[in-house]
């Protein structure tokens, strides 16, 4: 099953955060976004950030399927150690491949980022 992980880019030397002590864990769904932040401590890894973050408590569905992080839109597996400042992503799959979605919209007659209307005769 292919998984989301959303890509977005990384920090840069000239960004700053505050937050160089702590790692964020999130999780988010159609609806909602959650973010964690913990405390960074040396050693720290993605998987046990995600344990930290209790998120699994409050999303049972992340269990279903299994775990794939993400740091910073990059696919990571649990024992990656982790650095201040980071944001790990638990990902979750997605409910359709893109490629199937696109080729069904384009065989009743749709265009991406259009909601297809049927025309009446």
């Amino acid at each position: 099953m292919t998984n989301y992980c959303g890509q977005v880019a990384a920090p840069t030397d000239t960004m700053q955060t505050d937050a160089d002590d702590t790692v964020e864990v999130v999780y988010a769904t159609p609806e909602t976004q959650r973010v964690v932040e913990l405390p960074f401590t040396p050693g720290l890894t993605a998987g046990q950030a995600v344990d930290l973050a209790g998120l699994i408590d409050d999303y049972p569905e992340i269990k279903a399927s299994p775990l794939v992080l993400g740091v910073f839109g990059e696919r990571v597996e649990e024992a990656r150690k982790l650095v201040p400042g980071e944001r790990v992503e638990i990902c979750r799959p997605l409910q359709q491949d893109p490629r199937e979605m696109r080729s069904n919209l384009v065989a009743s007659g749709g265009v991406m980022g259009h909601p297809h209307v049927e025309q009446e005769e």
